[in-house]
């Protein structure tokens, strides 16, 4: 049985206590280190995917590469959610593609995926994820690569943005049938404006440091998204693809989670 870590595992544990088929000091010993793992000077929280429905993920900038396989293996040890590592640079890949020669590698954004959430019947979302240019793409594939990782269904859209605003009026479709719409931009960040105008469903932006200098790094978008006359939109940090998968994925797992404990009680 796979380690304490997400509600599944825990209920099968308490099942098995419950008919007998396991000890009560076994099933105690799998829960000893549940919260954390103290790994040096590393201590991996193994509770969060209990907690919040996701695993924590490694930020591999300002590590050595020792420190993030480390942490990588010790998350990957355990139960089955996604092990994502973010902001990976050159020597931090080295290392990584020796330990876990079967991860896969978004390079274009440093995200390593060392595995796949193992997804329940049902629980899988539809994710759109849009960029306003071709720049925003290495943010765009942060995005969509970590909510592939957490179990949904993305398509992508790109190079719809507002200085050519009749080329998403075609896709609106496709916002409409999605759980969740991942918006990213830079320069003004006027996209998830428009985007949040034309459908209902949920829209998270993505600010991005693409731009010329009166954008100042992203701040120009990222403030611009915050003032959106558009009801519905969310926003993430500067260059946050990671973040924005996140919130999707919590708006897809609350929605479906509700919905299954609704229709079990009816």
């Amino acid at each position: 049985m796979a380690d304490i870590v997400d509600e599944r595992a825990l209920t099968e544990l308490l099942d098995d206590v419950a008919t007998g088929q396991l000890p009560a000091d076994e099933a105690l010993e799998r829960l000893r280190d549940l919260p954390y793992e103290a790994l040096d000077d590393l201590r991996i929280d193994h509770h969060r995917e209990l907690r919040t429905g996701a695993a924590e993920a490694v930020l591999a900038q300002g590590k050595t590469p020792r420190q993030v396989v480390d942490a990588a293996r010790a998350l990957a040890a355990r139960g089955g959610g996604a092990v994502l590592v973010t902001r990976a640079d050159a020597t931090h890949a080295e290392a990584l593609s020796t330990a876990f020669p079967d991860a896969r590698h978004a390079e274009r954004s440093g995200l390593w995926v060392i595995r796949s959430a193992q997804v329940a019947p049902g629980s899988r979302g539809r994710l759109v994820v849009v960029t306003a240019g071709t720049s925003d793409l290495p943010v765009a594939e942060e995005a969509s690569v970590a909510a592939e990782a957490l179990g949904h269904e993305v398509e992508r859209i790109t190079d719809v943005g507002v200085a050519g605003v009749h080329r998403v009026l075609e896709h609106r479709g496709a916002f409409d049938a999605a759980d969740a719409v991942i918006v990213v931009a830079g320069m003004e960040g006027a996209l998830p404006s428009v985007i949040g105008g034309l459908t209902s469903a949920p829209v998270v932006a993505v600010p991005t440091s693409v731009g010329y200098g009166a954008s100042f790094e992203g701040l120009a978008a990222l403030l611009g998204m915050l003032s959106s006359c558009a009801p519905g939109i969310a926003v993430v940090n500067i260059d946050n693809g990671f973040g924005a998968a996140q919130v999707a994925h919590r708006i897809v797992r609350t929605a479906r989670a509700r919905s299954s404990r609704a229709g079990s009680t009816d």
